[in-house]
């Protein structure tokens, strides 16, 4: 592992993470909330896409959010790169 010493602390270590791996981007799985309602539906313009993508996000819980950001998922993931 390269050091990071701008990043690394007694608190605070760099870790390394795969070039590639969406699975540990949290980001990812908060795409996969906002695609399935948009599923084959039409827009007659970029504004009615943007208010569609709006309502989805309003709609979002508290525990969705949280389901798809929180510090387990990220351990899960890394874990499961770790193995492969």
């Amino acid at each position: 592992m390269t050091e990071f010493p701008l990043l690394s602390s007694k608190f605070c270590h760099a870790r390394f993470q795969p070039p590639s791996a969406p699975e540990l981007n949290p980001i990812e799985r908060l795409w996969q909330l906002l695609k399935k309602p948009l599923k084959n539906q039409l827009f007659s313009s970029l504004q009615a896409l943007r208010e569609r993508i709006q309502e989805i996000f309003d709609q979002l819980t508290f525990e969705q959010v949280t389901s798809v950001s929180s510090y387990n998922f990220i351990l899960e993931a890394l874990f499961y790169a770790a193995s492969h």
